[in-house]
Formats: C-alpha cells, structure tokens, sequence
C-alpha cells in the first residue's frame, strides 16, 4: 500500500466537519514561545491580534498581519491521539469543528466568531520542526500531504478584522467572498 493511498484513507476516516457553521471546541493563548494555556475567553484587535498571545512579541520582519490568529481541525489533532491538553502543544489558538479546505474557505473568506471577525490570510500554515517534533513523522507527513490537496491539514492562518471577544463553544458562521 502506498503512502498516498494510507493518506486519502485517513483522510476520509476523520469526522466530517461543518461548511458554513462550526464551533469553537476549545482555545490555546501561547504567552510565550513554548508556553500553552488552554483559556475558555480571547480578546482580539487588530492592531494587537489575541490580548496576551506572544504573536505581538514577534520581530517586526517576522510578524505578518495574515497570522494573528490560527485555526485547526480539532477532528484532525484528535486522529493523532491526542486529548484537548496534548492537542494545545500544535499551537494553534483556536481548534475548531469546521471545514477549513481552500475549496470551502478560499482566501478572503470571513469567520464570525463571538463578537470578532476574522479574514483567511493567503499565509500557508505549514507543519514546521516543533509539529514534527510534538507528533511526529507520520502526523507531519499527512499534514503535508493534506495542505498540498489544498485540504488545510495544518490548518488555516486569519487576520483581526474587528475587535472582539470569542468564547469556548462559540458559533463560527462563514462568509466567503464575492
């Protein structure tokens, strides 16, 4: 069996995720690098991104707009075994129950989210050495493979649009463009 095939099976092995409406399952504040704090409530602007999160502290050259604030699939951090405390170290802030594919979230699209809005960024969330290193090969393999399908495996990168308050269980609705 080759990989691709073992991939496309995993793939379709995961929970379907809603299109146009999903929830917030839980949320991560990364105060500073390496450090995770699963939090119940987020402040976000858009000049400052998440109110505590360490994206502010991040070099000018290196802190891009598009990357405030990271969405994953709670159904894929969960294939690889992990409970809500494990699934924090992926770093991302906000694991959701939605679809976050290209093909349903292209670039532009709105989440609305509490009192928040947030953009999808053309930033590509890539699997990078600390994901390898907390799951592994195989994890950050399929991640690969899923992100190069245009299925997002990794997830998806947004920017503040308005200031606002999201909450564990919030409701996600979509906006896409055009």
């Amino acid at each position: 069996m080759d990989f691709s095939f073992r991939h496309d099976l995993w793939w379709a092995r995961l929970r379907k995720d809603p299109c146009d409406e999903g929830t917030v399952d839980f949320m991560v504040l990364r105060p500073q690098n390496g450090e995770r704090q699963i939090i119940s409530r987020m402040q976000l602007t858009p000049e400052g991104g998440i109110g505590g999160d360490r994206w502010i502290d991040e070099p000018d050259d290196e802190r891009r707009p598009g990357s405030q604030v990271s969405l994953m699939r709670s159904a894929v951090l969960r294939s690889f075994g992990q409970d809500d405390r494990q699934a924090s170290k992926s770093g991302d802030n906000l694991i959701v129950s939605l679809d976050l594919s290209e093909a349903n979230l292209p670039v532009g699209s709105k989440l609305y989210i509490g009192s928040a809005i947030l953009e999808v960024s053309e930033d590509i969330h890539r699997p990078c050495a600390k994901f390898h290193e907390r799951f592994g090969k195989r994890a950050a393999q399929r991640i690969a493979r899923a992100n190069r399908r245009g299925l997002r495996g990794r997830g998806v990168l947004c920017s503040v649009m308005q200031a606002g308050e999201i909450h564990t269980g919030d409701r996600i609705r979509v906006k896409r463009p055009g």
